[in-house]
Parts: structure tokens; sequence; C-alpha cells
């Protein structure tokens, strides 16, 4: 007698933690991306053995062993690239990629351009701290300008890399910010990723207590997050602050801090539009201006999101129509054929 299989066991997050010894620092930001991975997992549907972790060099690398998944702890800056081959022979799987501003953006800044510009359906979460952790506290591609670290002992001279806005400048499909800090919109951003066809790229903003402590303390704590920080929904007027009296309003395409009830009304105010690419381009830009002596929260939440082909479908009908035109190929055939040559003994 055969008896028929139930359905599959509803998983926990408990289901996607490992035996392994979690080694990052005490208090490192880390901890919570990790968490709040595991607590998403879960909920995206797709069962342990088709969920793919990727990572490459870095503090945040070490995320496979942590995750009771599949995953690879890769090379420098390469994680993309695998995780591109890896999602064009699997496309069924759900890869992830976990990464670090310098790991990617450095070393590995021309692979994420290109996984970006390809839309390789596979996820992007590049964990921000402005540093290299690692390799003990050299200025990374996020840096800010004049930053001391142990490789700037007289302050850095780059200018940094704005992660969001090179992902725009690359056509990723799918833009997002968040932080470590904030646990319910982490995992919010995490679940979005997830249902997004194509490239998502997350930004997470991370603290690395041990050498770049408290690099976005002003936008994580009670008594200036409010002021400082805002997050941005679908169809919303941009508002802001402890008592949600200031908003956003575009001065031709130089976005503007006014006051509600002072003659202006929230109909008035910069309505968000994941789908607006040029908005985007302003939104991913909106820090401090010192040309205008202006101070802007920082946005968080879905820039921007626009739906393409991905690489691995438009890629499996290309082999299907060729196949279909000129028949499967024979590998001996094209080894034995005229693009031959000799090697003398």
């Amino acid at each position: 007698m055969i008896s028929e299989a139930g359905p599959a066991p509803l998983l926990t997050a408990k289901d996607f933690v490992t035996d392994q010894e979690v080694r990052w620092c005490p208090g490192c930001g880390d901890y919570s991306i990790l968490a709040q991975f595991q607590k998403v997992m879960p909920q995206i549907g797709v069962p342990r053995e088709d969920i793919v972790i990727i990572s490459g060099i870095g503090c945040s690398s070490r995320f496979p062993y942590y995750m009771n998944v599949y995953g690879m702890h890769s090379i420098h800056g390469r994680a993309t690239a695998i995780a591109s081959g890896l999602k064009a022979t699997r496309p069924e799987l759900s890869v992830w990629i976990v990464t670090g501003d310098g790991d990617s953006l450095s070393i590995g800044g021309n692979h994420t351009i290109h996984l970006l510009r390809r839309n390789f359906d596979v996820n992007v979460l590049l964990f921000n701290n402005q540093i290299y952790g690692l390799t003990k506290g050299q200025y990374s591609p996020t840096s800010e300008t004049d930053k001391l670290t142990k490789s700037t002992p007289y302050g850095s001279i780059d200018h940094p890399f704005n992660p969001l806005a090179l992902a725009m400048g690359a056509d990723a499909s799918f833009v997002a910010r968040s932080m470590d800090r904030d646990p319910k919109h982490l995992q919010q951003m995490m679940l979005r990723s997830h249902q997004h066809k194509g490239s998502s790229f997350l930004e997470i903003y991370q603290n690395c207590n041990i050498f770049n402590d408290g690099a976005f303390e002003i936008f994580t704590e009670k008594g200036s997050r409010p002021a400082e920080t805002i997050f941005l929904e679908q169809g919303k007027p941009l508002i802001f602050g402890a008592a949600r009296n200031k908003g956003i309003k575009l001065n031709g395409l130089r976005p503007v801090v006014v006051e509600l009830g002072n003659g202006v009304r929230e109909e008035e105010l910069w309505i968000h539009d994941e789908t607006d690419f040029y908005k985007a381009q302003i939104l991913v830009r909106m820090f401090d201006d010192p040309a205008m002596d202006a101070h802007l929260p920082r946005p968080f939440g879905v820039f921007f999101e626009r739906q393409r082909p991905c690489y691995e479908d438009l890629m499996k009908l290309q082999i299907e129509e060729v196949i279909a035109s000129k028949g499967k190929g024979d590998l001996n055939k094209l080894l034995r054929g005229y693009e031959t040559w000799t090697i003398p003994s």
C-alpha cells in the first residue's frame, strides 16, 4: 500500500541555524542581519535545498557558514560572477549574494555592475559599514572624505562611492536601502528583494563597532532618527519628523524640506513612485547638499523597481531557438572540424 506524502512541514528560523560558532565581534551589526535573514527565509516558500548563498571575502562573507542552506564562501570580489554562473545553469534556485562595501565595490566593482546590467534573477545584500573590518580598519570605497584610518592617517582624499547611485547607473532593476538596527524594516526589504524578478540590490547600513563604531548612529538612535530618516512607501508623500510635520517637496529637480501646516498640504509633497527612474536618481543622491547649505533626511526603503527580462531566461530562449533552427550540436564534430591545428612533437 502506497501512502501519499503529506504537506512539507513548515520551517522556522531555527531550521536555518547551523551548528557553527558565529565568529563576529560581539556587538557587530552582522548578528542582526543574520537573525532577520533567518526569520525571512521560512516566509519565502522555497525549500532549503533550493536556496544558495554565495559570498566573497570580508566579515559579511562568513554568512554561508551560519545558514543551513547550500552556500559557498568564494574569492575576493567574485561572488557575483560565481552566482551568475550558478543562476545561468540552475535558474530554479533562489540565489543570494552576501558581500561588503570593500568586496563588492573595490576588487569586485566590475563584476557587480555587470551582474546588475545583465539582470540575473539574484539578490545582492551589500553590508555597508564604510570600512575594511576583516583586515583591521583601512578605509573602503564608501568611507567618507577625510576619514582617519590605519591606511589614511592624515585623512582619506578619495571621493566615496554612493552604492545606490552606482546601482542605478548600472541599470539595476531593483534598488533599496535598510539598516541593521531596524529589524522589521530590514525583513520587509529582504522579502521585497526576493519577490522581485531580476537583480535586486539591497544596501544595508551595518555598524562595525570595532573599527567604525557609530557611523550610522544618527539614523538609528531614538533621539535623532525621526529627524534624520525618511521611509519611502509607494504612493505616499515623503513625510518625516518626530511630529510627522515635515516633508519633502521638489524645487525644480532639487529636494527641499518644508513644514506642514505653514501653507503646505500633504498633497503638495513629493509622492513616492518606485517606477519613476528619474526621481529615483534624485533620491539615491539625497544626502546633505553643501552647495545649498541644506540638511536633508536619509531615505530608506525601495527607491526603484522595474521589470525587465532576466539574463537566464533570455539565454534559455536563445538556446531553444538555435536548436530548433539548427538542431542539437555535436561536440565531437566540432572538435574534429576544420577549426583545428597540429602541435608539433
